[in-house]
């Protein structure tokens, strides 16, 4: 693959397959099929850098998850000129144990960068199925409108080589004024006739309730059909403007965002994200377990 192919592909014959394709989803879903309301949960181990790969499989199958949200960029347990080399190790070590990657947290965006082909060539090889994008920032200072079109046509280009390997990519909506996506609105424009196969969102309701306040709901029914990840935490306000993470339960999000992702036909994964502790450092790994297996607690009630 080089850099030039992605221009010779007929964009517009790309966008069709992509939204024949994703109606295929959406009628696979909801004809013939019994909803399960079993959905696989896993848990994002950014906390967890010190472990081996072995012993973080370990203590992970302990605390009953179905897999994790690996970070494979810079400063996670892989680094991305690595991964032919670990990434593998980590998907073993966690096969041993029954766990798999359920989502590949990644420093991509860009499909010129030659480490996204060297990435996703090495993960769509070893079966993961889905990967965090890197986020689009704005530059206050410019057009908001134009930076969001430039961020569709790298979308558009990432989407044509997610679609090539197989792998899906998911874009996060962050709380922050420079983060493309915070308010979900954008989001829509940002993945406008991307398949959901190819980039999904992943949802972060901790996130959405910062920037939505009380009209969360409405921002989640707009961007519904194209959610394929579900992230979970939660945060108090420290003052009236700074947010400030505390365990599930504790904090602002609400109970009634699970009764209506029960209520709804999703049924793809859930990541836990425990990030009121310190991450950075290794002396805090059992605080890190203990938090965990709290908030997984919760969230299950939750769920049930």
């Amino acid at each position: 693959m080089t850099k030039k192919h992605l221009a010779a592909l007929n964009r517009r014959a790309f966008l069709a397959n992509g939204a024949a394709a994703s109606t295929c989803l959406f009628m696979n879903k909801v004809i013939g099929q019994e909803r399960t309301n079993s959905y696989p949960f896993c848990v994002f181990t950014k906390p967890f850098n010190s472990l081996s790969f072995d012993e973080l499989a370990e203590k992970i199958s302990q605390l009953g998850f179905d897999g994790i949200e690996a970070p494979i960029r810079s400063g996670g347990h892989v680094e991305p000129e690595t991964v032919h080399e670990k990434l593998p190790e980590l998907h073993e070590a966690l096969s041993k144990k029954g766990l798999e990657i359920t989502v590949m947290t990644s420093d991509i965006n860009d499909a010129d960068d030659p480490l996204t082909e060297k990435v996703l060539r090495t993960a769509s090889a070893l079966g993961i199925k889905r990967y965090r994008m890197k986020y689009f920032h704005y530059d206050t200072a410019k057009s908001i409108q134009m930076q969001l079109a430039d961020f569709h046509r790298q979308a558009v280009a990432l989407a044509e080589m997610n679609h090539e390997f197989g792998i899906q990519g998911l874009y996060q909506n962050h709380a922050g004024k420079n983060y493309c996506g915070a308010a979900i609105w954008d989001l829509d424009t940002l993945l406008d006739g991307i398949s959901p196969i190819d980039i999904g969102v992943a949802y972060d309701i901790r996130h959405a309730t910062v920037e939505g306040g009380t009209s969360w709901p409405t921002t989640w029914k707009m961007i519904q059909p194209r959610v394929q990840t579900v992230y979970v935490k939660d945060f108090q306000w420290e003052g009236s403007e700074r947010p400030s993470n505390v365990p599930l339960g504790e904090g602002r999000v609400s109970k009634s965002f699970f009764d209506l992702l029960r209520a709804s036909d999703y049924q793809g994964p859930i990541s836990l994200h425990e990030e009121y502790l310190d991450h950075r450092d290794p002396n805090l790994v059992r605080d890190h377990l203990k938090a965990i297996e709290h908030d997984f607690a919760k969230l299950r009630s939750w769920m049930n």
